[in-house]
């Protein structure tokens, strides 16, 4: 039998179902409230990642797979910032610290672009689940201040490396500042999250519309791909008449960055954005948001 590592429950928020809350209500009438997350990160050269092919993984180094992750950053991020550019769509950025050290020039191109920077973790070599907390204190604090010093702000936002987590991590999220997260990939609104102190909003992200999910595991087309966000928004714009709804579309350069795919990715925003009654929004503006009408 397995040995228990924590509580078998959760207390950090209630059960809600979406139909019976009250009605929540966007800027200038807007139904859906979208945000695009771009993930940003770095990747150790000595160990496994997120891999195009298993063939070399078990290699150091692995060159392949190192590499093709490394394409997001030297190409795929700047094809990223032209196509949502074009649309008016800001990028809510999961951030490895690692990135503000080792790619400063895509910290100058967002900032310029007025995209928002959230904590994702140191890198994405190094995930958060099973630290001592201590040591995930002291992890979370530096994360903070250097991304806080590299981009000139405080991050509010937080996904977790892979989304991972510890029992204590929502707690030390707030104690240093951050007030909202990614990691729970269970509504299509915000919701408040119970933590030691300070404040933590859970924000709806997608494990689905989601470029390493479903080019990687779920083998879709480049093509398939931008029908399934196309199809996802039009439910949720649907859905949305009586209740406002959230709509992320989370994406890693280095898959969504290629030519091959970025067209699709392109042609999903163009139809996003051709409904009048659409938030573009930074995941900051939409926590702040809904808890103006939660109070």
């Amino acid at each position: 039998m397995d040995k228990p590592t924590g509580p078998i429950a959760h207390d950090r928020f209630d059960f809600s179902p979406i139909v019976d809350r009250p009605p929540l209500r966007w800027p200038n009438g807007a139904r859906v409230a979208l945000w695009v997350i771009p993930n940003i990160e770095h990747f150790m050269f000595d160990r496994p990642s997120t891999s195009i092919t298993p063939l070399t993984t078990g290699f150091v180094p692995d060159v392949l797979n190192y590499s093709w992750r490394d394409f997001g950053v030297r190409v795929g991020i700047w094809r990223m910032m032209d196509v949502m550019q074009r649309y008016g769509v800001r990028g809510t950025v999961a951030l490895n610290a690692d990135v503000c050290d080792n790619y400063p020039r895509i910290i100058e191109a967002g900032n310029k672009l007025g995209w928002e920077w959230m904590g994702h973790g140191k890198n994405n070599s190094m995930l958060m689940a099973n630290r001592a907390e201590d040591e995930e204190r002291q992890m979370i604090r530096e994360i903070h201040a250097q991304i806080t010093r590299a981009t000139g702000k405080k991050p509010r936002g937080w996904l977790g490396p892979a989304l991972t987590e510890s029992h204590n991590t929502l707690d030390l999220l707030a104690e240093v500042g951050f007030d909202y997260v990614g990691d729970w990939v269970n509504d299509e609104q915000p919701y408040p999250m119970r933590v030691k102190s300070g404040q933590m909003t859970s924000i709806p992200y997608s494990i689905e519309i989601n470029d390493i999910p479903a080019f990687l595991d779920g083998k879709q087309s480049p093509q398939s791909f931008g029908q399934m966000i196309k199809d996802q928004f039009d439910v949720l714009y649907e859905d949305s008449a009586e209740s406002g709804r959230v709509m992320s579309i989370c994406l890693h350069p280095f898959l969504i960055g290629h030519p091959f795919r970025i067209k699709y990715f392109d042609d999903a925003l163009k139809h996003i954005t051709s409904r009048k009654d659409v938030w573009l929004a930074t995941g900051s503006e939409i926590v702040d948001a809904y808890r103006a009408q939660s109070r």
